[in-house]
């Protein structure tokens, strides 16, 4: 089965954060725009001056590529993270985990791991066939992920082997093979008592209900911001009471002056007031 390609400047841009493609945008527009011709002026030289008076209009158009490209990318990143929260959120049963290609599989488990606290990173190093495909980085330790969506066949111990072989060219902390199914009793003899740990699909799915869960939690306990003033304003205006009568007293402008006041709600037949607000 075919590898993936490698990873260009704009795949890069866009795994970042969708903010940092932002900021970069406008860092790198200044930055060949202004930044340039600045660096030129502050040598001698007449090739320096010189290029520091033309380059600042030859630049402006590579300048606003620059930026268009990295916005481009920002908008790609927003995309790709609410398409991966999507798909977490819609998983619940086994066969949901199965359906789809094995890159979407991938996807799904990297935001399982983001619920939990990880940066995720997509490597590209893996594939269909195998490698390392997410690279999980969480309190100064950094863990390779291999996940494997064979929908009918046990992973094996040939498969933990190549990760823990990885672990060590790759000097990392820990290794997670991640599948659908389960795993052989040697695959799961070979992990005991090394820094592997093997998920199985129903332990996926668990931790996909608890990210489910912690997600429906949050925005139920989002508390409501009340309007208030509003709030502030119907506590002024309702509660106090006429003193001539004990009706409500009611907001009323003074004709003459264009001033406020409290007047009685059964004017004209009590005319008592409050002093001017």
């Amino acid at each position: 089965m075919g590898r993936r390609r490698g990873k260009t400047g704009f795949d890069a841009l866009a795994a970042l954060p969708w903010p940092l493609g932002i900021v970069a945008g406008i860092a790198g527009f200044l930055a060949v725009r202004d930044g340039i011709p600045w660096w030129f002026s502050r040598h001698d030289g007449a090739l320096s001056q010189a290029i520091a008076q033309q380059a600042k209009g030859a630049l402006a158009p590579l300048a606003w590529i620059l930026l268009l490209l990295c916005w481009i990318a920002a908008l790609a990143s927003f995309l790709k993270a609410r398409h991966r929260r999507r798909l977490l959120d819609t998983r619940t049963t086994l066969e949901s985990l199965a359906a789809g290609g094995w890159r979407q599989f991938e996807r799904l488990v990297g935001e399982a791991f983001r619920r939990q606290g990880y940066a995720v990173e997509e490597t590209g190093l893996g594939g269909a066939d195998g490698g390392i495909d997410l690279i999980l980085r969480k309190d100064g330790r950094r863990t390779l992920v291999q996940c494997k969506q064979w929908k009918r066949q046990q992973v094996g111990v040939s498969v933990v082997r190549e990760m823990y072989g990885l672990l060590a060219h790759h000097q990392a902390d820990a290794v997670k093979i991640v599948c659908v199914g389960s795993y052989t009793n040697d695959a799961e003899r070979f992990a005991r008592g090394k820094p592997i740990e093997l998920i199985s699909g129903e332990r996926l799915l668990e931790m996909i209900r608890v990210a489910q869960t912690d997600g429906t939690a949050e925005a139920a306990t989002k508390p409501r911001i009340e309007p208030a003033l509003v709030s502030q304003i119907n506590a002024t205006f309702q509660s106090p009471a006429c003193p001539r009568c004990g009706s409500t007293l009611v907001r009323r402008i003074n004709r003459r002056t264009g001033e406020a006041f409290l007047g009685c709600s059964q004017f004209p037949r009590c005319r008592g007031s409050n002093k001017p607000i």
